[in-house]
């Protein structure tokens, strides 16, 4: 795919962070860009230095999405590129005991599913709303209609202590990546997904300094967390690759989790 100002796409997570950056990397090639996020301050303000739109949306919600893509196609027609960097996380062993009084407690199930709703099934709305708006476009060369990349984590594979929910979450991106890929390979649309390592995003601001040198020691080389703008030149290259399809790739350094 050719990115240019033909080309229309929606950044869910667009405010900030990995999205933030891949929204910014696609206007630079003259995409006409969309953000869909909660953080409307940031979002708004994203979108007027892109030239985009801003989108008030939550992923867990049909209604909510469904009027993102009616307020980004009509500013610019519908998307052929829709990126997902929406997401979020939580850690709590499945079941511990308190050291203080020798209490017992389970992970919430209500914590469990609050996080597979945003970041699994929040992911597969928008999938699936946007691969059915792309069937209306007519076919470009190969038969191609669009391209979409979503956002695990290396959380899928190497899960840390207390992230049984978020890796359960990011897992299930990555379990449906071929799938999707198989079920859209009829009408032209591609769908690839990256699970970043540890990135220097919104999350990781508030950090104390010394945990995040020794985030970036752990990482084999370059020892550094990663930069949003490199997850964003994957994801072009996803994007612009017409033979990348139904991929899970880890962006990472050479890192595996450790247990903590």
């Amino acid at each position: 795919m050719k990115l240019d100002s033909t080309v229309s796409a929606v950044v869910t997570g667009g405010s900030s962070g990995l999205g933030e950056a891949t929204a910014r990397a696609l206007a630079a090639r003259g995409v006409k860009v969309a953000i869909f996020d909660l953080q409307k301050d940031k979002g708004e303000a994203v979108a007027a230095d892109i030239g985009g739109v801003f989108c008030e949306v939550n992923v867990t919600s049909d209604e909510s999405v469904d009027a993102g893509f009616a307020k980004a196609r009509a500013a610019h027609g519908q998307e052929s590129v829709l990126v997902c960097c929406a997401g979020t996380g939580n850690a709590m062993k499945t079941a511990s005991r308190s050291k203080e009084d020798g209490s017992i407690k389970h992970f919430s199930l209500e914590a469990f599913n609050w996080l597979i709703q945003i970041n699994l099934v929040g992911t597969f709305r928008c999938v699936a709303k946007s691969a059915a708006g792309m069937l209306s476009l007519e076919p470009g060369a190969d038969g191609a209609r669009g391209a979409m990349v979503m956002t695990a984590s290396v959380a899928a594979e190497d899960g840390q202590i207390g992230q049984a929910a978020y890796s359960a979450s990011k897992g299930g991106v990555v379990g449906m990546t071929l799938p999707i890929a198989r079920d859209l390979m009829g009408e032209g649309i591609r769908i690839n997904t990256i699970l970043p390592g540890i990135f220097n995003t919104p999350l990781l601001h508030a950090a104390p300094q010394p945990v995040k040198d020794a985030l970036a020691a752990s990482v084999p080389f370059p020892k550094r967390l990663g930069n949003p703008v490199e997850y964003a030149g994957l994801a072009l290259t996803m994007i612009e690759n017409d033979y990348f399809n139904g991929e899970d790739v880890r962006l990472d350094g050479a890192i595996r989790m450790a247990p903590r």
